[in-house]
């Protein structure tokens, strides 16, 4: 067996070597041999540390520095040794170490590790057989492909079919697998071990298996698979994503704000500085359901900044994002606006998705009814004024009866046919009213005819008029008037609109616990499209509930602001500074309810400041000389404002007592109780008037 060339030259060199190092420290301790091994030891000793502190090849640094030491440590015993025998030994064990272990040749190999016996040898694993590739005649990529794909030893034991570079990109492709065995299915196969073959993350934006279907000469099944490796093309989308693909990530995800959505198109429109975002949502997902939270989020905008608004449409959605938001601007009224069209329809301000939202001074129902419903100073005069303005466009008589005075509505006051304050100005307002509505019942049309009023109907012999109830559930509240002033509501809400007679409530509250019976509530609901303003946000769900909107449809409480919070702080907070004062700017704000749906507006803004009379026509419409004889005929149509007249809500106290044949003034209207109008049974409030109720029914 032949010896390599560098095992008998390092064995050589530790046969002559020997000898020297026994008799230089002998023979001259201070000469060039022996001075020159201690130097090489000192420098072997140096090095060994050094190889210590490496954190590759210590061992292999230390065995090939090895001889240099103990041949050091050799020199320097020799120098203290009695006799020649003892410096023999030493030498000729350095050279028979050195001669079996050869520390250089056996550290000659980097993963080498010397040792004095052979190890045993753990049982070796048969590799399995990798199928042969046949030159299919493959492009150079597809080549490349295969190459790494053996490297990583064929996961999932597949072979590439083939591989298709994407255009314009430097590390995508598809590659088409098949099972290295023919009928075998692939399994095992994960995107973990393609992203590792590829060196690229294993997440499925860039790793996406696909099947591969049975095509004209080629198979297809389990046994086949189609992978798509997008690494440029994830990156592209983290920093530049298009608009369909943000969307997707961002917002039609499975855990998005409208999940399941699928980007259309987008519509910027500079003028009015709105975004429009239009999505469609697949027909099997049904209603679109949308979190404006999470949708706000997405957006970069927040919820009660009032920038972001939704609107659906069957499988559409579409998402308005406004520079600034819509209802924190000031739309102003105009007579264009408020002159209802052929249908009855008139601009009461603007939605949040910028449609103009109109209201109706009449419905194919006949005379439309109002409700308006805004806390102090949520603009319900403002929008009452619309309203009026509107019905005096139309040609309607008006009519307008607060039970407090005030500045707005004393304005207003002076552009209708009568205006009065108080709780007996409104009662004998409907009572007129309610005259009105028989007295209309018999007056014949142009064909001699009586017909349900019909402004399309030509002929009709009266205008329509509309009664206006100012702070509406006060005066229902009147000891004395209030339980007929609620039940005359209640009749006129339920006829009125057959004679052309709209009745138009406007208060706090629309409860039925507050004051509001459930048949007046009904009724002014369904003939009138209402107006809620400014609700607060714990009252939300009761009113629209009172409002008959299902739960599911009930929208969530507007913010206190629609002014953005200023920047800056956290440097206020770090300065001691104080917060601005927050805008409330929210004043005529709120929903209409024409649909199930309320929709967010913004009232138009009328500047009773700058007066009125830009607002209506030049001349007042009043009743016809015909219902104005009627109504004096019955003593219903004299000066509201003065005090309650002998007889007009019963016979007085003394005559009671007097002669039963005495005639006696007839009240206005139909004929009353003797008494003044009790208090509704069903308007106790607290325990006192319980117990005064019942006492009055025992006669206790």
């Amino acid at each position: 067996m032949s010896v390599p060339r560098s095992v008998a030259l390092e064995r050589i060199a530790y046969t002559l070597t020997a000898p020297v190092l026994a008799a230089a420290p002998n023979m001259s301790p201070d000469g060039f041999v022996s001075t020159g091994v201690l130097l090489a030891g000192a420098a072997g000793v140096g090095g060994a540390v050094l190889a210590v502190q490496s954190r590759e090849g210590t061992g292999r640094k230390l065995v090939r520095l090895s001889p240099v030491v103990f041949g050091a440590a050799i020199d320097a015993a020799a120098m203290y040794t009695t006799g020649w025998g003892w410096d023999a030994a030493l030498a000729a064990a350095w050279a028979a170490a050195g001669w079996c272990l050869l520390p250089l040749s056996r550290s000659e190999r980097r993963h080498h590790r010397p040792a004095l016996a052979p190890l045993p040898q753990p049982a070796r694993i048969a590799p399995v057989p990798t199928p042969t590739v046949v030159d299919d005649g493959a492009d150079a990529f597809t080549r490349d492909v295969r190459l790494l794909w053996e490297r990583a030893g064929n996961p999932g034991r597949t072979m590439v079919v083939h591989a298709d570079r994407h255009p314009g990109t430097n590390h995508d492709l598809t590659m088409l697998l098949r099972a290295a065995e023919p009928g075998r299915p692939i399994s095992g196969l994960s995107e973990a071990g393609v992203a590792a073959a590829f060196g690229v993350d294993d997440n499925p934006d860039v790793v996406r298996f696909a099947p591969v279907v049975q095509q004209p000469g080629r198979q297809g099944g389990p046994g086949w698979l189609e992978v798509h490796l997008t690494p440029d093309e994830a990156l592209r989308r983290r920093q530049a994503p298009t608009e369909h693909e943000w969307w997707a990530a961002r917002v039609g995800s499975e855990t998005g704000p409208v999940p399941g959505s699928v980007f259309v198109k987008q519509v910027r429109d500079k003028q009015r500085k709105v975004t429009h975002y239009i999505a469609q949502v697949p027909d099997e997902l049904g209603e679109p359901r949308v979190n404006l939270h999470a949708l706000a989020a997405a957006l970069k905008t927040k919820y009660d900044e009032g920038r972001l608004f939704v609107t659906i449409d069957g499988a559409q959605v579409l998402v308005s994002l406004w520079d600034s938001s819509p209802l924190a601007q000031v739309f102003p009224a105009t007579r264009e606006l408020l002159t209802p069209d052929a249908d009855g329809r008139w601009v009461t301000g603007y939605l949040g998705n910028g449609q103009p939202a109109r209201n109706r001074v009449y419905t194919d129902r006949g005379a439309a009814h109002g409700l308006f419903v805004a806390p102090s100073g949520g603009g319900k005069t403002q929008l009452m004024g619309l309203h009026v303005a509107a019905d005096a466009l139309f040609g309607a008589v008006v009519w307008l009866a607060a039970e407090a005075p005030d500045e707005k509505a004393a304005m207003l006051g002076g552009y209708t046919d009568r205006y009065g304050v108080g709780a007996l100005y409104m009662i004998r307002l409907l009572r007129a009213v309610d005259a009105l509505m028989e007295i209309r019942g018999s007056m014949l049309w142009a064909d001699g005819r009586l017909y349900d009023w019909d402004p399309s109907l030509p002929g009709c012999p009266y205008r329509m008029l509309s009664a206006y109830l100012d702070e509406f559930l006060s005066a229902a509240r009147h000891g004395d008037y209030g339980a007929e002033i609620m039940d005359l509501a209640e009749k006129v809400s339920v006829k009125g609109r057959k004679y052309g007679i709209g009745l138009k409530v406007a208060g706090q509250s629309i409860y039925v616990q507050d004051g509001f019976t459930q048949l007046l509530c009904e009724n002014l609901r369904e003939n009138c499209i209402p107006v809620v303003l400014k609700v607060a946000p714990k009252k939300v769900t009761a009113m629209f509930t009172a409002l008959g909107i299902a739960s599911e449809n009930t929208p969530d409480p507007l913010p206190r602001s629609f002014s953005p919070a200023e920047a800056g702080r956290i440097e206020r907070v770090m300065a001691g500074e104080p917060e601005p004062p927050a805008d409330s700017n929210t004043g005529g704000a709120g929903w209409i309810v024409e649909a199930k749906h309320p929709e967010v507006l913004r009232t138009l803004y009328m500047d009773f400041k700058a007066g009125l009379d830009d607002y209506f026509p030049d001349t007042i419409a009043t009743l016809t000389d015909y219902e104005i004889r009627e109504l004096e005929l019955r003593d219903l149509w004299f000066d509201w404002t003065e005090p309650p007249r002998p007889g007009e809500f019963g016979p007085e106290p003394d005559d009671e007592d007097g002669d039963e044949d005495a005639p006696k003034k007839r009240g206005g209207g139909k004929p009353r109780s003797g008494r003044k109008s009790d208090p509704r049974r069903d308007a106790v409030s607290s325990p006192r008037q319980a117990l005064d109720a019942i006492r009055s029914f025992t006669n206790a």
